[in-house]
C-alpha cells in the first residue's frame, strides 16, 4: 500500500499515512491537532538501483534505468 504525504493546514505539520489510491485524496485527520484542513503533498523520492557491475545509482524523483540506458545517471 502507497505512503502519501499531508500537510495540516491547521497547524503547519507534515505527517505521512499509509492508503490505498481510492483513498489518497479522501479527508486525512491531522495525528497532531486533528484538524480536518489537510492537503496531500507531492513527495520526492530516491529510487536505488545496480548494475551488472555492481555499482549503485540513486536516481531522484523515481525514474530508473531501462534497458541499459538511463538518461539520469548516464548508465
Amino acid at each position: 500500500m502507497p505512503v502519501y504525504e499531508y500537510r495540516c493546514e491547521d497547524c503547519d505539520k507534515r505527517f505521512e499515512m499509509r492508503r490505498s489510491y481510492s483513498q489518497s485524496d479522501a479527508l486525512a485527520d491531522c495525528p497532531y491537532c486533528e484538524g480536518r484542513h489537510t492537503r496531500r503533498l507531492l513527495s520526492n523520492f530516491v529510487a536505488r538501483s545496480a548494475s551488472s557491475s555492481g555499482a549503485t545509482a540513486a536516481v531522484a524523483g523515481g525514474g530508473g534505468c531501462a534497458g541499459g540506458s538511463c538518461a539520469n545517471c548516464g548508465h
